[in-house]
């Protein structure tokens, strides 16, 4: 399994409708960025992600799954952009900030902090763990 991290403007697409979605999720559409493409196109179904509010909270809120595979984002007329499908699966208890992320120095290294600009970025499993920890999860 791979994790992951997805932002989301949450007066775009929040959390709350990630999780009115239901179980049937949603295409994770729109992206026009080849990165955070290729980072979908290296998802498996079941990975784990992140869903990270991005803009004036700048803080990670829940929990999703990769519920379909990459497959055409049905937002494009080109043909180029392709998308996979999320899913919630819980809130973290407590949202991780971005401040506090970059406060962790077992964190340094994250893409995040990083490249804070990426819609869709790989999460290492040590990072998994330590996020987890610090939204109250573990």
């Amino acid at each position: 399994m791979a994790y992951w991290l997805f932002k989301s403007e949450p007066g775009t697409w929040s959390w709350d409708d990630q999780v009115r979605a239901g179980a049937k999720g949603t295409p994770w559409d729109g992206v026009r960025n080849y990165q955070a493409r290729n980072n979908m196109r290296a998802m498996a179904v079941g990975d784990l992600g992140f869903f990270y509010h991005s803009v004036d909270e700048k803080r990670i809120v829940g929990i999703v799954k990769v519920i379909a595979p990459i497959h055409p984002d049905p937002t494009d007329t080109t043909g180029t952009w392709e998308c996979v499908d999320i899913a919630a699966v819980e809130p973290l208890p407590r949202p991780v900030s971005l401040d506090d992320i970059k406060a962790a120095p077992d964190l340094a290294g994250m893409v995040l902090v990083k490249n804070s600009r990426l819609s869709v970025q790989p999460v290492s499993a040590a990072e998994w763990t330590a996020i987890c920890r610090m939204g109250g999860l573990a």
